[in-house]
Formats: C-alpha cells, structure tokens, sequence
C-alpha cells in the first residue's frame, strides 16, 4: 500500500494536509485535555478555554495558557513535521498545511504558509477591539499584560470554545480542499468542525482523500484510502523523493 500512495504523491499537482493533534502528541505536547493534569485537574475546559472564563478571572486562565506554553517550548517538532516542511521546500507551492494544532510546531519545521485554523498560543492579541492608545507605549506587565491607558487585556490568540474561526484562514483553506488532487488527513480525529468538513469538500471536489492514522477516525468513511500509521513514521516514508 506504501508504494502505492507514494505514486500517488508523486502524480498528485496539489496536495492538502489537515493535521490534528496526533501529529503533536508525537512530539510530547500534551492534549487539550491531558493538559489538566496537576494543579488543573480540578477544571473542566469550559472554565478555561472560554472569553467568559477569561472575563471571569483573567489570572487564572493566562497562567494556565503559561504553563502551556513552556510545555511546548520545550518539545520539538518530530519526523512527520521535518517530511512536510522538507517536501514544501524541494516542491514549492505543491503542499498546503492546514493544522488544528496551535503549538506553532509546522512553522517550526519550515513549513511555509500554514493555515493555523485555530490560532497560536505562543501569539497574543487584544481582548477588546484596540484604542488608539493599544500598543503605542510599552505593554504594562502583567498576568495578563494590559495596555496602561485604558487596561485592555492582552490574550492567547487562540480560538476559544464558542468563538468563529478566523475569517481568512478559514477561506484559504476551504480553496486549498476545494483545489487539490490529495488531501492526507493526518492524526485527527475528525470530530471538530468545521476543520473536520474539509476532508469532504476536498472528496466532493474530485481529490483522493488518505487517512494517516494509527486509529480509527469519524473520518474513515470519508477517505479512499487509510495508513494506519502515526506521522513520524508514515510521511517521512510516503513524501520522500
């Protein structure tokens, strides 16, 4: 079968990848939910990843995004990553990357121009719609920073439960499904729309959809084909020249 989709690869003018968080685990980013472990393990996502929860008490929610963001400063992306990068810089403009992951881990493999669909934790952006007084001085610090004059709060940039997706991602990567001839669908459950439907727009638009996953996935019945394999091991192997 490896061959086989390797050959498809290699045919393929345009390919998407929509990567979820089994590719990061790889890395030893914990998941959304392994994260509340600890001194967390008392919450439930909804009372921390919400702008209500974040409204409610500021602190607690930006030192729980902090101890996420050391968790992940401190891991490395892992071969699946290094294959995608490597096969976007010897075939430039052949491979898209859209990613549920936050972690920043694509970018910092090389890929080029990915499509983080639900932000990045390592970014922060205003709470508010920014004054004219946001950003002109120096942020005060803080958990969280806040702009001195008015006390806008600065916040992860990542999308929250109950928040839109960014507009301009979203639309890039609904052309990337709509345009390609193979999308991999990559360590994703496929159980979190709207990145979950684009598996089926890239099938209905005429491209072989893959599966790259060692487990079952509410995908499944979506794809042509499926490499029960993690990323580390299946793209280094399936994107080699």
């Amino acid at each position: 079968m490896l061959e086989a989709l390797r050959e498809t690869v290699r045919a393929a003018r345009a390919i998407t990848v929509l990567s979820g968080a089994g590719m990061s685990a790889e890395s030893g980013v914990p998941t959304f939910r392994d994260a509340l472990t600890g001194l967390w393990a008392r919450f439930d996502p909804q009372q921390l990843a919400t702008e209500e929860a974040f409204r409610r008490d500021p602190r607690l929610v930006w030192d729980w995004y902090a101890e996420r963001r050391e968790a992940i400063a401190r891991v490395g992306p892992n071969a699946g990553h290094l294959a995608l990068a490597g096969f976007q810089q010897r075939h430039p403009g052949r491979l898209t990357v859209i990613t549920q992951n936050v972690d920043g881990l694509h970018q910092r493999a090389g890929s080029p121009g990915v499509l983080a669909l639900h932000g990045n934790i390592a970014d922060d952006r205003w709470l508010e719609a920014p004054r004219a007084c946001c950003g002109q001085g120096p942020i005060a610090s803080g958990r969280p920073p806040h702009c001195p004059a008015c006390g806008n709060l600065r916040r992860p940039a990542v999308v929250w439960f109950g928040e839109m997706l960014p507009e301009a991602e979203l639309e890039a990567a609904q052309a990337a499904a709509e345009g390609c001839d193979l999308m991999l669908v990559v360590g994703t459950s496929g159980e979190v729309y709207p990145a979950a439907g684009l598996a089926s727009v890239a099938r209905r638009a005429g491209a072989r959809v893959v599966i790259v996953n060692p487990h079952e996935t509410a995908l499944d019945n979506v794809a042509h084909q499926w490499l029960r394999q993690t990323a580390a091991v299946a793209l280094p192997a399936l994107l080699a020249d």
